[in-house]
């Protein structure tokens, strides 16, 4: 899950800077990063795993929305996922920052 590796530069800024960014601006910005970074492995896969960590969470949260509807106790947990989503992204910012590759469990696997 935790793999640390040595951060490249990717011209002007640093990459753990641009792979604290991936995750700053949700998926626009990993989609940004991924079309114009193609070298820097590290930036790269914060910026896969971003996506589809952002993706994920808009799934989570579209399906409990679409059963809370006949549940109503359900629309209290939409919040509680962006909430989670939240905390998961600062803190793979901050590994990120770090210059850690740090793996979700199964999303970071596909990243």
């Amino acid at each position: 899950m935790l793999e640390k590796t040595v951060v490249e530069d990717t011209g002007v800024v640093k990459g753990n800077i641009v792979g604290v960014l991936c995750y700053l601006g949700g998926i626009l910005s990993a989609i940004l990063i991924l079309a114009l970074e193609k070298d820097n492995k590290f930036v790269r896969f914060h910026a896969m795993q971003s996506a589809i960590t952002f993706v994920v969470l808009i799934v989570v949260a579209t399906m409990l929305s679409a059963i809370a509807s006949f549940i109503w106790i359900l629309f209290a947990l939409i919040p509680l996922v962006w909430m989670l989503g939240l905390i998961v992204f600062i803190f793979l910012m901050y590994k990120a920052y770090q210059g850690e590759k740090y793996k979700l469990p199964v999303i970071g696997d596909i990243a």
